[in-house]
């Protein structure tokens, strides 16, 4: 099938996310609209865990994925022959998840005789800042924060990144789920600190600012403040005093957001753009939509936030991303397989190199991997 001669400038395409705990169905139609995006939780499969257990997940994925596409479908008022394409997260993630919705992917894009479209879950992050603000300027930085990955990047137009930061140890994500589990205020940890924090005094103890003021250095660690944190809590219960749970859960929140807002606009600064945009599960925190707003309005950046809804993982940013690559005629073969470890494809900056090139060397990643 030569996917390329059925392209069409107005796509309907249904997306299709299960790289962890959440089988997600959407649909986005021609104009860029998201026309039904229908989400299922495993939080009480994994709750009792205190995080995902991957082979459940796997199962979960299995047992709910035809009924969840088939509510977008219905969600969305479009049938089988609507359809453009299908894009389907093909890493990174949990390669069980995955591998349910490769396949389940692959088999209705073959049945209903369209492409099929692979996405990065990291560029479907990327994808979900422009869903509501399609008007967002490149190059801009993005800022990826969630469970698994805390990156700094520079997005540019052609669909291409520089990274510029990232995490060294934990991710900002994966600071706030064991923080949450030391506080036992359950699962998942980044919503729970933020509802205890509402009521706490972000003053009353102070956790570790690692790295906020190094300029022109854009990677982060929070490691640092988790163990900051333990030791807190083992000193805390030592003395006999009691915890002050929320006033806890503030200070360590307002540690990590400030390090984040701090990183991310520093990088504005030193690339000389106009436009952050943030994405990724911790965008959601209340405490740093709010500090990124603030800090953004006074200093005339254009922010982008995706709505509540598109910040952890779900399936209207990957439709979104496949409505991208397809508009830039980048499809999958059949043979496309999930990923685990993808890597989000980067900018080759070096100089260029005419002797490489000349004896047949491999070409930048981006370029092989949009190919493929």
């Amino acid at each position: 099938m030569n996917v390329l001669n059925q392209a069409t400038p107005t796509p309907t395409i249904l997306g299709l996310e299960t790289s962890c705990d959440e089988t997600a169905a959407a649909v986005i139609c021609g104009d860029g609209r998201i026309t039904s995006s229908v989400l299922y939780s495993q939080h009480e499969v994994h709750g009792r865990y205190g995080g995902v257990v991957p082979e459940l997940a796997a199962r979960r994925h299995i047992e709910t994925v035809e009924a969840i596409v088939s509510e977008a479908m219905r969600k969305a008022s479009v049938g089988w022959a609507d359809l453009h394409a299908v894009a389907v997260t093909r890493g990174p993630g949990l390669a069980g998840a995955l591998l349910v919705g490769v396949s389940f992917g692959k088999a209705l894009a073959y049945a209903a005789g369209i492409p099929l479209i692979g996405v990065n879950h990291l560029e479907g992050h990327v994808a979900s800042a422009w869903i509501d603000q399609p008007d967002v300027p490149f190059p801009c930085v993005v800022l990826v924060v969630s469970g698994g990955h805390t990156h700094l990047y520079l997005a540019h137009q052609d669909n291409s990144y520089e990274l510029i930061g990232q995490t060294l140890d934990d991710a900002a994500g994966e600071a706030f789920d064991k923080a949450a589990k030391m506080l036992q205020l359950g699962y998942p940890g980044g919503p729970a600190v933020d509802r205890a924090a509402r009521s706490g005094d972000a003053g009353a103890v102070r956790f570790p600012r690692p790295y906020r003021k190094q300029r022109g250095n854009f990677d982060f660690s929070f490691s640092g403040i988790k163990t900051a944190l333990l030791y807190y809590l083992r000193d805390l219960d030592r003395s006999g005093q009691p915890r002050q749970v929320a006033d806890i859960a503030a200070g360590f929140q307002e540690a990590i957001v400030e390090v984040l807002v701090e990183k991310a606009f520093d990088a504005v600064r030193s690339h000389r753009v106009s436009a952050l945009a943030v994405v990724g599960g911790v965008s959601a925190n209340t405490r740093l939509r709010a500090l990124l707003s603030a800090r953004a309005a006074s200093s005339g950046i254009r922010l982008a936030l995706p709505a509540s809804a598109y910040c952890t993982d779900n399936a209207a940013m990957i439709a979104a991303a496949g409505r991208r690559a397809y508009l830039q005629g980048r499809f999958a073969s059949w043979e496309m397989e999930a990923e685990a470890d993808l890597a989000i494809p980067l900018r080759d900056t070096r100089p260029p190199n005419r002797s490489r090139h000349r004896s047949g060397g491999a070409p930048p990643i981006a370029a092989s991997l949009r190919r493929g």
